[in-house]
């Protein structure tokens, strides 16, 4: 079973080299953002943001409002040091950063996109994860689980210094089937490129 205490400690010890060791595949990102609904207008929620890799995405998008949420304290100071300052007066776009646990945060606004991206095997309870997430959507939101590499690869990763805080990644069949408990499936993706399940509240 996954320690939150120790996901948090792993990832504040990771956070200062976390944009400098990140490798993005643009097209691959064009694609999970695509596919999970984020487009001009819409409210968007970003769960385990990290340092905000994908928030600059999300502004070129002219998203109305970006909610950011990390556990690890560290994450989020350098993410707010990047995204929450005179910097970003220029975008439309209302940005919060917010550390806590998305399990148990209370939001008081409901989201458009729901977006888990490079995060999903940290938690410990991935039913539970997709649950609780599910409530957080407007009708006709979608929510969306994505990796910019292979599950392959994924697992490898992180059968390293993370095998202690990864329940690794399931199949992409088995995590379709917890979605399809709660949402309409739209798509699934699981080839040498990505991963991505979205569901959509219909």
């Amino acid at each position: 079973m996954i320690d939150t205490n120790e996901v948090i400690q792993f990832f504040d010890r990771l956070a200062p080299n976390w944009d400098a060791d990140m490798v993005r595949n643009e097209n691959v990102i064009k694609t999970i953002l695509d596919n999970a609904g984020v487009q001009e207008g819409k409210d968007i929620l970003d769960v385990a943001c990290g340092t905000g890799v994908l928030i600059p995405d999300y502004i070129s998008r002219g998203v109305a409002s970006v909610t950011a949420i990390d556990i690890s304290p560290k994450m989020v100071e350098i993410a707010q040091s990047k995204f929450i300052s005179k910097n970003m007066d220029i975008t439309s776009s209302k940005i919060s950063i917010i550390c806590g646990d998305v399990e148990t945060y209370d939001f008081e606004e409901q989201f458009d996109s729901i977006v888990v991206y490079n995060a999903f095997p940290h938690f410990p309870n991935p039913d539970r994860l997709i649950a609780g997430l599910v409530k957080k959507l407007k009708s006709g939101g979608i929510l969306t689980i994505a990796h910019g590499m292979s599950r392959e690869k994924i697992n490898s990763h992180h059968k390293g210094s993370a095998s202690h805080v990864s329940n690794g990644l399931m199949p992409v069949g088995i995590l379709v089937g917890i979605f399809a408990k709660y949402l309409s499936v739209d798509m699934y993706i699981s080839d040498d490129r990505m991963y991505q399940v979205c569901g959509n509240m219909s």
